[in-house]
């Protein structure tokens, strides 16, 4: 991506996540912001939202607020409810949602969408082997593996972003109806339409670690402790996965998924994509930041491991 970065869209901007960074975001753009209400969790209006229901599958009534921007920054999601074995029902409304974005994006020439995935892509490792010692870190590139809804969501907008950064979204074959004969097997679609930049931000813990809800409760404190991401770090982190003029993979793909935390000491999520590729320099380790609360707390120290 070689042009400037100046116009930038946020979804979800009365939302946790967006207030973290939007004084930020307001301060270096001009600025679309987009949710369903007005005001944000403490009550207080944000000015200049625009009211828009993004899973509505009809584009035309908002792709105009689309046109002219760089970035777009997706925070924006539906809350799920009910049996967990309902959770489809509403997480699938999240993966249109993140269609409308990402076409949307496409079709207005948006450059590069960096959109909020989560640590439950991949958090299937974390309660099957992290904790108990089978593994000690999660790769931003290991297979996705979830063992909810609300990851399996997370894991298939990282898909869905690979499809538009690849460029493959033009009229070649995808092999369901492409015929040998034409080649299209062998090339599907690919090189057939524009790449556009994706980057996947599996967001962590993006809250306060408050000591008194964790007594009694040691496995939880130094699990948090280990996906702490503080606001000055999240916000870096979105405006460098927006600013990074080349995200290309290996295979020539502007698609990058990096993991959301802060430095932390327990940490047990990996942070090379975002290092090497983002130049993402965290300044926080929970660590420090909750040193009070950790001695208070825990009795040992260093990275997750058993938390028996």
């Amino acid at each position: 991506m070689s042009q400037k970065i100046e116009k930038v869209l946020i979804t979800g901007a009365t939302g946790y996540v967006a207030d973290q960074m939007l004084a930020f975001m307001k301060e270096q753009y001009e600025t679309v912001l987009v949710d369903t209400r007005e005001v944000n969790r403490r009550g207080e209006p944000i000015e200049g939202v625009n009211i828009v229901d993004l899973i509505d599958p009809h584009r035309n009534k908002y792709s105009d607020l689309f046109e002219g921007v760089d970035a777009v920054i997706h925070l924006a999601y539906k809350r799920r409810s009910g049996d967990p074995l309902d959770h489809f029902n509403d997480e699938k409304q999240n993966v249109e949602m993140a269609y409308n974005v990402f076409r949307s994006s496409y079709d207005a020439g948006v450059q590069r969408v960096v959109m909020a995935s989560s640590n439950h892509a991949a958090d299937w490792y974390e309660h099957a082997l992290i904790h108990n010692g089978g593994l000690d870190i999660v790769g931003p590139y290991d297979l996705p593996l979830s063992d909810n809804f609300y990851g399996w969501a997370k894991a298939t907008y990282e898909h869905m972003g690979f499809l538009f950064a690849s460029g493959g979204m033009g009229e070649g074959g995808d092999g369901a109806s492409g015929s040998a004969a034409t080649g299209n097997l062998l090339a599907g679609n690919l090189n057939t339409s524009r790449k556009m930049g994706v980057v996947m931000v599996r967001i962590g813990a993006p809250r306060d670690i408050e000591t008194e809800i964790y007594r009694g409760k040691a496995a939880a404190y130094k699990r948090d402790l280990g996906a702490y991401i503080s606001p000055r770090d999240i916000t870096q982190l979105f405006h460098r996965a927006m600013e990074t003029p080349n995200i290309e993979n290996e295979y020539g793909v502007p698609w990058q998924v990096v993991y959301g935390i802060s430095n932390n000491t327990r940490a047990f999520w990996s942070l090379t994509s975002a290092r090497k590729v983002l130049g993402y320099e965290p300044e926080d380790d929970s660590e420090i930041t909750f040193r009070a609360g950790i001695n208070e707390i825990l009795n040992d120290s260093g990275r997750v491991g058993p938390l028996n």
